[in-house]
C-alpha cells in the first residue's frame, strides 16, 4: 500500500515539474540525474539526498540513499549517445577523489558508523525508456 502511494506521488510530481531551462549538456544531466533518482527508488532505495554539497569541499555528490543498511553515494553520469565513452568511464581518478572528500564531509553528520559505498549510475537517454547501468561499490577508497 505505502509503495503504491509513493509510485503514485512520483508520476504526480513528474507531472507538475515545470521545464528547465539552460544549455543543453546541463538540461541532459539534469534529466539524467532525475530519472537516476525515480530508477534508484524503484530499486529499493531510500533516497535522502539530491546534489548534496560540503561548505568545506568542491564538487558535489549526485544521489545520497541508503540500499538496506549501506550508505550508498552515487555519480550519475548521463549521455544521449554511446558514440563517444562510456558514462562511467568519465568518473576518473579526481573525481572519484573528491567524491570520497564530500561523502567524509556527509558522514559527519551521520551519528554512528554505517557501512557505505561509492556507486556509479549510467543512464542513457539514446532510447525510450532511457537504460541504467549501476555499478554497485565502483570503487573503494582508502
Amino acid at each position: 500500500m505505502v509503495h503504491a502511494l509513493i509510485r503514485g506521488l512520483d508520476a504526480i510530481n513528474r507531472l507538475l515539474r515545470r521545464p528547465p531551462d539552460g544549455p543543453a549538456h546541463i538540461l541532459t544531466g539534469k534529466r539524467g540525474e532525475e530519472e537516476a533518482y525515480f530508477y534508484l527508488r524503484r530499486l529499493g532505495y531510500v533516497m535522502v539526498a539530491r546534489n548534496w554539497r560540503s561548505p568545506r569541499r568542491p564538487g558535489e555528490i549526485d544521489l545520497i540513499g541508503w540500499e538496506g543498511d549501506t550508505l550508498c553515494f552515487v555519480e550519475v553520469k548521463t549521455r544521449t549517445t554511446r558514440d563517444v565513452k562510456s558514462a562511467e568511464a568519465a568518473v576518473d581518478r579526481e573525481k572519484r577523489k573528491q567524491m570520497a572528500h564530500v561523502a567524509r564531509e556527509y558522514l559527519r553528520h551521520v551519528s554512528g558508523a554505517p557501512a557505505q559505498r561509492y556507486d556509479i549510475l549510467s543512464v542513457y537517454l539514446d532510447c525510450d525508456p532511457p537504460q541504467f547501468t549501476l555499478f554497485r561499490n565502483a570503487f573503494a577508497v582508502s
